[in-house]
């Protein structure tokens, strides 16, 4: 999933862990930081995925993650940037 928040706008990706009234929980990474955190990955790094609760006052989108025509989706850029699959990474973080 791809959530957009307002004031101030930012973008995350990862794995929505759960969705209220009161906001969203989602297991992921700023999208600003994707292509580090894809590198990080790839070089075998400790590295994790935070989880994260956004007020639903800040909550502007919440999109799934999908392929658009030719263009890959997140998830299938960081399996092919780091060789991981993007589902397993976030549960196995959950696992820690």
């Amino acid at each position: 999933m791809l959530v957009t928040l307002n004031t101030p706008r930012e973008k995350f990706w990862g794995a929505v862990l759960s969705l209220d009234p009161a906001g969203v929980s989602l297991r992921g990474i700023a999208l600003n930081s994707l292509q580090d955190f894809a590198q990080l990955v790839k070089s075998g790094e400790a590295a994790t995925a935070t989880v994260v609760f956004f007020p639903m006052h800040r909550v502007e989108r919440i999109e799934l993650d999908a392929r658009s025509g030719d263009l890959p989706s997140l998830a299938e850029q960081f399996a092919a940037k780091t060789g991981v699959d993007a589902a397993e990474f976030l549960q196995r973080a959950e696992q820690e």
